[in-house]
């Protein structure tokens, strides 16, 4: 089985506004890092970039005609229940190759009666159609909801034209082993291609996309470095080096991993963890010699891979207690 990654180049830029908010984007900053980006992401073999945001159609579909045109196919999202949703899709559809219509399942997020979701959402994606773009529908808090209400409007999403679903952790809260049994059952109940899109507020967006991988889903949505909102996304680098480690590969140039992720903390402003998997400073950094002649026993996969070193280190030396 192969597993398409999806990037989301719209989380890569959190900047600080006048206010404080965290993860306010700046527009130029953003437009150049994702040009950068977008171009890297090209080089390194990925298939599809995500470049406009629900909340930001107009705005995002400007910078998108900016990006350089190539082989990585550009998506974008909408919300269903935007009025003049149809006019929005026929933005997107004059640069993007594919825009996903959300509806939220929350019944916070209105409307609040799941029958009016279902019906608001294949209204927008029959009059979205005019539009002759590829069209497919996305379910924001899909593990928090009953799975009936998820199943049942899947099903109507697939019969009203989407050509894919994406099911969202919207918290973070979900936990791998409830996320696997969600997913497999909406992978046999409707025939379209699943994908995941994962948060990391508990840190468990990694295991969570490889049991959402081994459940049958198709895709993955994905930042490169796990930026994004709160504690961030799946990172592209985590989800791909353990997707080649258990044999189910995606389309990836691993040693374009590492220049990506780099690029990427250059340009956003947000370092890259020393610790961090993959791409962090220490990930092949031994502390003990003795691991070095048998690395297989202490690594996970060759750095050479990913175009890294493995190396000895020394501990850096103790202090004592009461001492500074």
């Amino acid at each position: 089985m192969r597993c398409r990654i999806l990037v989301i180049l719209l989380a890569l830029t959190p900047v600080a506004s006048a206010a404080q908010e965290p993860l306010t984007v700046n527009g130029a900053v953003k437009a150049a890092l994702a040009h950068n980006a977008s171009l890297r992401a090209t080089r390194a073999g990925i298939e599809e970039a995500e470049v406009v945001a629900p909340a930001r159609v107009a705005t995002d579909v400007e910078r998108a005609r900016a990006l350089p045109r190539s082989s990585i196919s550009l998506s974008g999202l909408v919300y269903a229940t935007t009025a003049g949703v149809e006019d929005e899709v026929a933005r997107c559809a004059e640069v993007l190759d594919r825009v996903d219509v959300l509806m939220p399942l929350s019944s916070h997020r209105p409307p609040a009666a799941p029958a009016a979701k279902i019906r608001q959402l294949t209204s927008a994606l029959r009059r979205a159609a005019r539009a002759g773009i590829e069209l497919g529908a996305g379910f924001p808090h899909a593990f928090t909801v009953d799975r009936r209400l998820l199943l049942t409007i899947a099903r109507a999403a697939a019969d009203a034209g989407a050509r894919r679903l994406t099911l969202y952790d919207t918290s973070g809260a979900a936990e791998p082993f409830a996320l696997h049994d969600r997913v497999a059952a909406i992978v046999d109940g409707v025939a379209l291609p699943i994908f995941f899109h994962g948060h990391d507020d508990l840190g468990l967006a990694t295991a969570n996309a490889w049991a959402a991988a081994r459940a049958g889903a198709s895709g993955l949505d994905v930042t490169v470095n796990g930026l994004g909102d709160r504690a961030g996304n799946v990172s592209l680098e985590q989800a791909a080096m353990l997707l080649r480690a258990h044999g189910t590969p995606a389309a990836l140039r691993l040693d374009a991993l590492r220049p990506l992720a780099r690029l990427v903390a250059r340009e956003s402003g947000v370092p890259v963890s020393p610790l961090a998997p993959i791409v962090g400073a220490y990930a092949f950094a031994h502390r003990s010699p003795a691991h070095l002649p048998r690395p297989r026993e202490f690594e996970a996969f060759d750095p050479a891979l990913i175009g890294a070193t493995r190396r000895a280190v020394k501990a850096p030396p103790r202090r004592r207690l009461g001492r500074p």
